[in-house]
């Protein structure tokens, strides 16, 4: 399982309208950036009360980052 499968598989589990999620991938220097994008419906679930979900999204992924050697960091488009 790569991070953008790890990733998906999580926001996947919590929105309602799956085929709108949308990965992209891109990696530089400073490390890998997932943008994720999703229906609007579905971005008050993702971002949660004070963005507690997104955030523990994130620790997530960076957990799995570390794995996998790499710094990983997650953008979600509006």
């Amino acid at each position: 399982m790569n991070e953008i499968q790890f990733l998906d598989y999580i926001v996947k589990s919590i929105v309602t309208n799956k085929d709108a999620v949308k990965i992209e991938r891109k990696e530089d220097e400073l490390g890998v950036l997932l943008t994720l994008s999703l229906d609007k419906a579905d971005m008050g679930t993702i971002i949660g009360k004070g963005g507690n979900t997104i955030n523990s999204i994130r620790t997530l992924v960076r957990i799995f980052g570390l794995q996998i050697d790499k710094k990983i960091n997650i953008k979600v488009l509006d």
